[in-house]
């Protein structure tokens, strides 16, 4: 599409180093076309714009933005207001049932008890005002150093969950995260860890990016002692104009690390945590919606707000280019309708249509979805490139589709399981994975619940509705309440329950959709009513993200027409989609 008529908020940088979309894309043709906007659910409030540490690899202070340095150190009361009310608007206009806050920065944590939860509590109060029946979900994402009883006390009392950021349990992980004096900030890191770990429904999870050249196993394990209920990998932010680390094609050390993790979460006996790549791969696999910007083709729905009220997209965006993340908008002249027209951020709602022709016909796109947008970019060129992961997400979603179609056939009478090819822990060596499914197919399998032992004994499993969250916030952890999970044979955790669901929601090939009441009678034959009954109101609440009872709500046939354990993951994720569609 050619631009024929860019606004004044499309910065002249954008052009020279992002031809795509910035020069053409033309968005007022593309909604003469029909193509509507998705609104913003997802505020990311940037109260402070300084940090205590001064991290090597900080998107933020040492990579291509710089625009921190013209910015207040502090978002002022007037802000905060003039934001809440924006969101309220936003809301209204839009009817939107949920808005997600997240608390960043910097730091936002220097910020003293008494005004860490005035940001949240002004939306409240805007929303109360000009669209009730929304409710507000807040994060704060921290590094934790910070951490006091006074500070988890007020954000529990605020309704604010906490993520901190940490590349592994040990000093040795944690080397690039340090102070302004160069010292080490793991210790006031772990210490604050330990104090949150006692309050688990403060607890929203642990960050971490990948760090090549720790053992991956050894990271993971570590992190496990502090009890996270989440754990995000993060691929280093990296580029085509400005690779990550190790980056030498056709080798894929990532897909190696972060494969050498899933192998030791997906046959644990015990669901420790999760970890949000893998489950996020699973679910898309299985056709449920992303519940992140890095995977899948859902449109982007999260704007930034700066301490200067500067609206912006994605702080990840910082990563490529000086300026990367600018809009021209800010919260005085533009509501975030205007926001919306973004050539930026319209493209980011255009799903396939935005990708390079190589991804388009991907076999893999709908899992994939191009990868994390600030990967794609090359200079001169612009985000229309694949992802510079794009060999080590091919390797990643392949090998776990081959372990879920295993982990399927077991829970699926009279099948036998696929062979399994186990792929080599350690990094940097070789890969041995199945053979792609056709393309574009997805079924549904919800997360489990973090913390459960599993005995050998097959037994009901209750599934909760996966919760979206903003990026670069930890997402929040399923409640309590939920059933134990219990493995058949000698299944893992994740595969045991994610097998489970499959199966009690596979009809079979060549048989018509089941509606919900029949799915949920057919998988209480063979699993029992729980497991059965939680898989449908999983798999139905995702079109709106309500919880919903079987034999109800907005969809007329259960999302499942076909048991990965009998098509694979691929082939009934397609099921999935047409179900959900009819």
């Amino acid at each position: 599409m050619r631009q024929t008529n860019t606004s004044d908020v499309v910065l002249p940088s954008h052009r020279i180093h992002a031809p795509w979309p910035y020069a053409r894309l033309d968005v007022p043709a593309l909604r003469a076309a029909g193509h509507r906007p998705h609104p913003i659910r997802q505020f990311v409030l940037k109260t402070r714009s300084r940090c205590n540490l001064a991290c090597t690899y900080c998107y933020v202070y040492e990579m291509a933005d710089q625009s921190w340095r013209g910015r207040p150190a502090v978002m002022s009361a007037a802000t905060v207001a003039r934001a809440a009310d924006r969101i309220a608007e936003h809301a209204a206009a839009h009817d939107l049932a949920r808005v997600d806050l997240v608390l960043h920065g910097g730091e936002p944590l220097l910020t003293a008890p008494a005004g860490l939860a005035a940001p949240v509590d002004a939306v409240r109060a805007a929303l109360a005002r000009t669209s009730p029946r929304t409710r507000v979900t807040a994060t704060v994402q921290t590094n934790g150093t910070l951490l006091t009883r006074g500070r988890l006390a007020a954000l529990a009392a605020a309704g604010i969950r906490i993520g901190v950021s940490l590349d592994g349990g040990l000093p040795a992980h944690n080397a690039r995260r340090v102070d302004h004096t160069g010292r080490p900030g793991f210790g006031a890191a772990a210490r604050g860890l330990r104090l949150l770990a006692r309050h688990p429904e403060s607890y929203a999870g642990v960050l971490c990016v990948v760090d090549l050249a720790q053992d991956p196993v050894e990271t993971y394990e570590s992190l496990l002692a502090f009890t996270p209920p989440t754990i995000g990998l993060l691929l280093p932010l990296a580029n085509w104009s400005s690779p990550p680390p190790g980056h030498h094609p056709p080798g894929t050390p990532y897909a190696d690390w972060l494969l050498a993790v899933f192998e030791r979460w997906w046959h644990d006996g015990v669901l420790r945590t999760r970890i949000r790549i893998f489950e996020e791969i699973i679910a898309l696999l299985l056709g449920l919606p992303a519940a992140t910007e890095t995977l899948g083709l859902a449109p982007a729905a999260t704007a930034v707000i700066e301490t200067d009220g500067a609206i912006e997209q994605a702080d990840s965006l910082k990563s490529a280019y000086d300026g990367a993340a600018a809009t021209g908008m800010t919260l005085e002249r533009h509501s975030f309708d205007a926001f919306l027209d973004h050539p930026g951020l319209a493209a980011r709602q255009l799903g396939r249509e935005a990708l390079a022709d190589g991804c388009r016909s991907c076999e893999l796109v709908e899992v994939c979805g191009g990868g994390h947008y600030p990967h794609r970019y090359r200079a001169g060129e612009g985000f229309r490139q694949p992802s510079v992961y794009c060999a080590d997400l091919q390797v990643v979603i392949r090998h776990i589709a081959a372990a879920l179609q295993r982990a399927a056939a077991q829970a699926v009478p009279g099948r036998a399981p696929a062979p399994r090819e186990d792929r080599q822990a350690a990094p940097g060596q070789p890969v041995a994975v199945q053979p792609a499914a056709p393309a574009g197919d997805r079924q549904a399998a919800g997360p489990p619940v973090a913390g459960q032992a599993l005995p050998q004994a097959a037994a009901p499993q209750a599934v909760t509705t996966r919760q979206t969250t903003a990026p670069g916030a930890a997402p929040q952890a399923n409640g309590p309440g939920a059933a134990p999970q219990q493995a058949a044979g000698q299944a893992g955790a994740p595969q045991a329950a994610a097998a489970r669901q499959v199966a009690g929601l596979g009809a079979g090939p060549g048989t018509a959709p089941l509606t919900r009441g029949q799915a949920s009678a057919r998988g209480t034959a063979t699993l029992g009513p729980a497991t059965a009954e939680a898989a449908c109101r999983h798999t139905a609440g995702q079109a709106t993200g309500q919880a919903v009872v079987p034999g109800t709500g907005p969809l007329g046939r259960a999302t499942s027409v076909q048991g990965a354990g009998q098509l694979g993951p691929f082939a009934a994720g397609q099921a999935t989609r047409q179900a959900a569609a009819s």
